[in-house]
């Protein structure tokens, strides 16, 4: 198996991560977008925080990232997860070791709840998730259209224990 590095995505790093996110799109299962957009839309999007990239050899084999769900501040802990993992590289822990880094630095940013919306035919994306700790709290039944077709999107949440969720 070959080594993977975590280290934070950055802008030199975004025409891969552009690429996998893509090839992402094109299986049809991963997301309702239909095209990566370009990095200072991503940039926009996402917390500047938690923003991370997996190397193999120096590769970017893939990455994951963090949107907040809400600018209300009582929301400011909940976050929403993107993981995006090369094809070339499934099945070789990438996704397991960017969910546990992102899940690290979450906690130490003060997220108290990542969110998910992952397709339930999305098998490995939904088994990644449970490894993880998230749990399935409902199905979006027929929430939007892809290709003429409704599809429906299963939500899952992970509540971190290290936040002080429980006190």
């Amino acid at each position: 198996m070959k080594q993977i590095t975590i280290q934070p995505l950055t802008a030199a790093h975004w025409s891969d991560a552009a690429r996998i996110y893509e090839a992402g799109i094109a299986t049809g299962n991963a997301t309702f977008q239909t095209e990566a957009p370009s990095w200072e839309a991503w940039n926009k999007a996402h917390r500047p925080d938690c923003r991370l990239v997996a190397l193999c050899e120096g590769e970017v084999a893939g990455w994951a990232a963090l949107s907040s769900v809400s600018s209300r501040p009582v929301y400011a802990g909940v976050a929403e997860v993107s993981i995006y993992v090369d094809a070339a590289f499934r099945g070789q822990g990438v996704g397991n070791c960017l969910m546990k880094a992102l899940i690290e630095e979450s906690e130490r940013e003060g997220v108290w709840t990542l969110q998910s919306g992952v397709f339930p035919e999305n098998a490995a994306s939904m088994r990644l998730h449970q490894k993880h700790g998230f749990r399935t709290i409902g199905l979006k039944e027929k929430i939007g259209k892809m290709h003429s077709v409704w599809r429906d999107v299963a939500m899952l949440e992970r509540r971190s224990r290290v936040t002080g969720i429980d006190d």
